[in-house]
């Protein structure tokens, strides 16, 4: 258990001289601080919430995996593979930092909305907060080792627009069905709409909706989480033919 927290610490010493530390503060604060500008009263706590899980969170959380793998890609990864550990375990370990900052933004974000809800006056309870926030977390986990991946082959430019290209594309499609219930862009959309009573557009669902079931919640949660196990493995083992290369 200890080497394996050596070499998280030893990636989270890596971002001293990236914007990363940084973005884990300043994300929530800027979406906190652009909906009490924009909206504020009763649509504080909405429009913060529409904001943060469809565009400023996986928009940042793309822009922090790409910074947090550029410095090794530029090198080629020699100073990781010349290290006498498995690749994937050097990867397990990029993945494990990232997921702490997300759950460090998501954790800031949650104290913040809520508590400007008392400012602006309350419109979300603040069990059903809590739940939007955790389930944000779990549901965009698997974006960690896709922004990764795309980062590492792409760059960062490319990796940002593809994410947020596709997490647009979610909040279209993300009421059609069928298999795009499984699609994991989709999944923090819907969830939102029975958890938060928020469509992806902001506006409220209406009284009635399906939209408003509970009975996916589970099911979606595991889609996610099977995603994430998915590219999980799939982008490790990519990282250790990084030797052969």
């Amino acid at each position: 258990m200890k080497p394996v927290l050596r070499l998280i610490n030893a990636e989270q010493l890596k971002w001293r001289r990236t914007f990363i530390p940084q973005l884990v503060w300043i994300t929530p604060l800027f979406t906190l601080l652009l909906c009490a500008l924009l909206m504020g009263g009763s649509y504080f706590q909405t429009g913060a919430y529409n904001w943060w899980y469809t565009m400023l969170l996986p928009g940042a959380l793309t822009l922090v995996c790409s910074l947090a793998v550029q410095k090794d890609a530029r090198l080629k990864y020699r100073s990781l593979l010349a290290l006498p550990l498995c690749p994937q375990t050097l990867w397990s370990a990029k993945i494990a930092a990232l997921t702490g900052w997300l759950l460090a933004s998501c954790l800031l974000f949650f104290t913040g909305v809520s508590s400007s809800g008392w400012l602006f006056g309350p419109t979300i309870p603040l069990i059903n907060s809590a739940a939007g926030s955790l389930l944000i977390f779990v549901t965009l986990l698997w974006q960690i080792p896709l922004c990764l991946f795309l980062a590492a082959r792409l760059g960062l430019f490319a990796a940002v627009l593809v994410n947020i290209s596709f997490n647009i594309a979610g909040v279209v499609t993300f009421d059609l069905g069928g298999l795009w219930n499984f699609m994991p862009y989709t999944i923090p959309f819907r969830l939102m709409c029975p958890v938060l009573h928020i469509l992806p557009n902001g506006l409220p669902v209406p009284e009635g909706s399906p939209l408003r079931s509970t009975d996916t919640i589970l099911r979606d949660v595991l889609a996610s989480l099977a995603w994430f196990i998915s590219l999980f493995h799939l982008t490790a083992r990519r990282f250790r033919r990084q030797e052969a290369e």
